[in-house]
């Protein structure tokens, strides 16, 4: 019986100090859609927005895309549903930029960190690790991440309860957003053929 591979990345969210990161498994017969929904999930992002895979293979000029295509934004995008991960992430060390909301601009480095057989008594995706929450969905970018965090720190501040206003009516029901807490177990991952079917189907 052959044995099944797991793919473990580190995801970093680049521009944010102190730095936002993940570390988790997913199985390595993944494609780039099954791993963006990981991401997703893991990061707490509530997949809004595009999102597009880059990756410079050895003795390329040209980046390669994967996402989702696209006309508005142009450019040779592949559907991220049809390459599989081990198509590009041969040995650890390898990696990939990752995009998403092009509107706030959030941008990503990937590394494959590691591939190991599979453990039985894990349920896959796993988040292993990580540290401090994701940023609020559409909250304008870094600039206006560090916005929200400079706000609540102040409850004198003149925008403070519409910042809590805004955090408590989300779609994700921000409030009480507290910037450095992060806990692993509590991730939960959707099924990316699921996720795929409600984006394209319904």
């Amino acid at each position: 019986m052959k044995q099944k591979i797991a793919y473990q990345f580190g995801i970093e969210l680049l521009g944010i100090e102190p730095s936002i990161w993940r570390l988790i498994e997913v199985p390595s017969n993944y494609s780039f859609w099954d791993l963006h929904v990981a991401i997703q999930d893991s990061m707490g992002w509530l997949d809004y927005h595009l999102h597009e895979f880059k990756l410079l293979p050895p003795r390329k000029r040209k980046p390669i895309l994967i996402g989702i295509p696209d006309d508005e934004y142009g450019g040779s995008i592949l559907p991220g549903w049809e390459v599989p991960l081990s198509q590009y992430f041969k040995e650890p060390g390898d990696e990939a930029g990752y995009d998403y909301d092009f509107g706030d601009g959030w941008q990503y480095r990937i590394t494959l960190a590691g591939k190991y057989l599979q453990d039985d008594g894990v349920k896959y995706p796993a988040c292993l690790d990580g540290k401090r929450a994701c940023p609020p969905e559409d909250c304008s970018g870094i600039k206006g991440y560090y916005n929200v965090v400079e706000i609540l720190a102040n409850p004198e501040h003149e925008e403070y309860e519409d910042m809590v206003y805004w955090l408590s009516n989300h779609a994700k029901n921000y409030h009480p957003y507290d910037a450095d807490y992060f806990e692993p177990s509590e991730v939960k991952f959707c099924n990316p053929k699921k996720r795929w079917k409600m984006a394209f189907q319904d």
